[in-house]
């Protein structure tokens, strides 16, 4: 019975202690889910924002933030942090800020355009912005941001174009004008009359110029080259140049010479290229001196992205100073606007060129020293049908092809 008593005992007594032990876990588990932790403490944006905010958020173009009552940023497009309006969570644009509390306050929306400085460029570059500010709920507000900068520098290219536009055009039309009145003043003087009407030649024949090199211009940024694109051949594109450039060669007894290697093709629009390359022969004629050489040569360049043909424009011309060189391209640009005036040029064709080769996925280059002439290197696609060809002799039979003419200009291109 003593033995039995015993036992008895000590199964009361381990019922007790595994009771006690029981309580205990269950207290403990639930102060540790009553805890708060990491995780718990993180605002949940999908319960914060309003249904379906969050995907229309995701599909707007515009940079966008929304913010709390504290002016904690609660959501930001990744577009927000790349325009540097969101740093540590905070939107970092003071004037965004105060708009941000003003239409908290009232609930008015606000909109205004700002220049924020362009964050890793340290050349003081401004980005400009459109923010708008609107309550999205009763404490959030919801702040647009788009980038304007693009569409002010194609704004003020237009208004610089219609300015430019509206002297040249100004320019050869005046001078119509006047000289129509001073022939109707001559009219009893023939050899007046005679030589006004030469000047109103030289007067229209510029308008027209410039009108069709407008239009060319408008055409090469317009369409898309690629559409009615082909394998077009270097040689007849060289051959083409040097003969539209022949009657001014003659007149200031210029020596022409094209080489390099033949049976090239590159892949475009045969009418855009052979202006392109029309318009580097004309500038390299135009502003050399007489009794001087232009050299024309194209060869093949190996490239990451696959060959390149290479066409080098050489000239021993006047030259071009390093401060002209980053504007050569622009349009109705003038090394030498007086220069221009006699040659009749109207300052686009080098950017007719521009157009053409990047349209072309190329690229146009150029190499000068004042007093030592120019090297205009014009670098396009090479057309994959140019490897199956075999090689055909220029079908200009004036064209000099000797190999020294063709090495010498070339060679510029690499100083």
């Amino acid at each position: 019975m003593d033995v039995n008593a015993a036992v008895a005992a000590a199964a009361a007594i381990a019922g007790l202690l595994t009771g006690v032990i029981a309580v205990l876990t269950f207290r403990w588990s639930e102060r540790e889910q009553a805890r708060p932790t990491r995780s718990s403490m993180r605002p949940d944006v999908n319960a914060v924002l309003p249904p379906g905010v969050d995907t229309v958020l995701s599909v707007l173009r515009s940079s966008a933030v929304v913010l709390d009552e504290s002016d904690s940023v609660v959501k930001a497009s990744s577009a927000a942090y790349a325009l540097g309006l969101v740093r540590g969570g905070k939107l970092a644009v003071e004037p965004m800020l105060h708009m941000a509390r003003d239409t908290r306050r009232d609930g008015e929306i606000r909109q205004v355009e700002l220049d924020l400085p362009r964050r890793g460029t340290g050349r003081g570059e401004a980005l400009a912005v459109s923010a708008r500010v609107a309550p999205l709920g009763s404490r959030l507000v919801l702040l647009l941001v788009e980038d304007l900068t693009e569409a002010r520098r194609i704004e003020a290219v237009r208004r610089d174009f219609v300015a430019n536009v509206s002297h040249e055009l100004k320019t050869p039309t005046g001078a119509l004008s006047l000289l129509s009145e001073a022939v109707m003043d001559a009219s009893d003087d023939p050899e007046a009359v005679t030589r006004f009407a030469g000047r109103m030649q030289i007067e229209a024949t510029r308008l027209t110029n410039l009108v069709q090199e407008l239009i060319d211009l408008s055409r090469v940024q317009n369409d898309d080259p690629l559409e009615d694109a082909e394998p077009v051949r270097v040689d007849e594109l060289v051959a083409e140049a040097m003969d539209r450039s022949r009657h001014a060669v003659s007149t200031k007894n210029i020596t022409m010479a094209a080489g390099g290697t033949d049976g090239l093709y590159v892949w475009g629009n045969r009418g855009q290229l052979a202006a392109a390359l029309g318009n580097l022969v004309e500038n390299a004629v135009n502003y050399s001196p007489a009794r001087t050489r232009v050299g024309i040569a194209g060869r093949r360049i190996s490239a990451p992205g696959g060959d390149l043909v290479e066409i080098a424009v050489t000239d021993q011309g006047i030259g071009i100073s390093e401060k002209d060189r980053e504007r050569i391209f622009e349009r109705f640009y003038r090394v030498d606007p007086a220069r221009s005036r006699a040659t009749g040029g109207t300052g686009l064709g080098l950017a007719i060129v521009k157009h053409v080769a990047a349209s072309h996925g190329g690229e146009v280059t150029v190499w000068s020293s004042e007093g030592q002439g120019s090297t205009f290197t014009l670098r396009l696609p090479e057309a994959a049908a140019s490897r199956d060809r075999s090689p055909v002799a220029a079908p200009d039979d004036d064209v000099d092809e000797s190999a020294d003419d063709a090495v010498g200009p070339y060679e510029t291109t690499d100083r």
